[in-house]
């Protein structure tokens, strides 16, 4: 299999997602080693969990295949340019490639326009539409302090 076969498996499920009615039209595939080791669709309506894009979905699935919260040597194929979220989220995963079909524009074009995340991020956090507020607590660090006291910790 090649490139433009995982992709069009992605941009498959997108379709499936749409005409099955569980989801948004977003499908990812994660390849390792020339074989597809999990898939995801969007599913955010149909779990009640906003955090349930298929790049996320696929992300879950192949790390538990894995048994490793990382994708060492894995392609990521998604049926669209990543959100915000999902950017991150494949960045804490390290594929080693991601491919994508459609632009982030064409999402934006059918209802699924994520401009205003990346406006939100860049303003202060007391003019984000959802406020942001820092409290200053005496214990504020006392987590990081504990892992940097931890010798058995798994560093990720």
């Amino acid at each position: 299999m090649n490139h433009e076969t995982f992709l069009q498996r992605a941009i498959d499920l997108a379709v499936e997602s749409v005409k099955s009615g569980t989801g948004g039209p977003f499908g990812a595939v994660i390849v390792k080693d020339g074989k597809i080791i999990a898939e995801g669709k969007n599913n955010v309506t149909t779990s009640n969990d906003p955090t349930a894009h298929a790049e996320v979905t696929a992300i879950r699935l192949a790390c538990d295949t894995l048994g490793n919260y990382q994708l060492d040597d894995c392609i990521l194929y998604t049926s669209c340019e990543p959100c915000p979220m999902c950017l991150g989220a494949i960045y804490w995963a390290r594929p080693k490639e991601v491919y994508f079909a459609a632009k982030h524009s064409d999402a934006a074009s059918a209802g699924f326009d994520d401009t205003f995340i990346y406006e939100e991020i860049m303003k202060k956090r007391s003019e984000r539409n959802i406020p942001f507020y820092k409290m200053e607590l005496q214990d504020k660090l006392e987590p990081f302090l504990t892992w940097e006291n931890t010798d058995d910790k798994i560093e990720y």
